[in-house]
């Protein structure tokens, strides 16, 4: 596809608004796939460019909270299995997922992703205050692996989901499920980024721009942290997504 130098230009400011957005408040890739998509990306390949480009910032956060997941490897390990399996059997569902089934299911997507960020907020109190006890551990591999699925598949606001489902499954402080979130998305975005990249649907150019893009505002984003009010940026995230489901579905 013949994209200008403006056009790349505007997928690596997207890229770097989405880092940052991540650092902030979540919901980062609600910047970028409508960005994609309006640069006349075909929707499932901006789905997959845009997994790629932002696989490193997911690194970056992990890394980042290491220290939360210090002795907690015995546990990790079954919830990182689910996790890649998920993240595997969302990303082969997309692939074998004609274009036109694709485009009828994303403005529910998104819309699902725009629902999650704006209750997002609600969710962390709500979990603050029903603290689960151990006897539901089990069922935390099952909820990870259907997340991973739809993190594959699509992966808008998973970070969000995760962060609800770990924090009602996991009797743990928030800084520590946030920790184990962070690890999760990392390996299903990882799996996810690996096998799309034999897909023939990455705009490679796009994602070679993007990705550094995203590392950038993610570090710039964590430095803002605690200066900006997350619910403005909040605002104007849901309202890229909500706009783009209405486009996809009446235009």
């Amino acid at each position: 596809m013949d994209l200008t130098v403006l056009d790349h230009g505007a997928a690596a400011l997207a890229a770097f608004a989405a880092g940052a957005v991540n650092a902030l408040a979540g919901g980062g890739t609600l910047i970028t796939f409508p960005t994609l998509v309006a640069l006349g990306i075909p929707v499932k390949s901006a789905n997959v460019t845009n997994t790629v480009a932002l696989c490193p910032g997911y690194f970056g956060g992990a890394r980042a909270q290491s220290a939360e997941l210090a002795g907690e490897w015995s546990r990790l390990r079954p919830l990182a299995g689910a996790a890649g399996l998920g993240g595997l059997t969302g990303s082969a569902l997309l692939v074998t997922t004609s274009d036109d089934t694709f485009e009828l299911v994303v403005p529910f997507l998104l819309l699902l992703a725009c629902v999650l960020l704006v209750f997002q907020d609600r969710m962390r109190r709500w979990i603050d205050h029903h603290r689960p006890e151990g006897r539901h551990r089990a069922t935390v591999p099952l909820a990870v692996f259907v997340g991973a699925v739809y993190g594959g598949f699509f992966g808008a606001g998973l970070g969000i989901m995760f962060l609800a489902v770990l924090g009602v499954l996991i009797p743990e402080p928030m800084r520590k499920i946030n920790a184990f979130k962070s690890l999760l998305t990392l390996v299903i975005n990882g799996i996810a980024a690996a096998f799309f990249a034999f897909s023939g649907e990455v705009e490679w150019v796009l994602a070679a721009v993007m990705a550094p893009a995203a590392l950038v505002g993610g570090h710039l984003g964590g430095r803002l942290a605690g200066r900006i009010d997350p619910r403005v940026l909040r605002v104007v995230v849901v309202a890229a997504g909500v706009a783009l489901a209405v486009k996809l579905w009446f235009f």
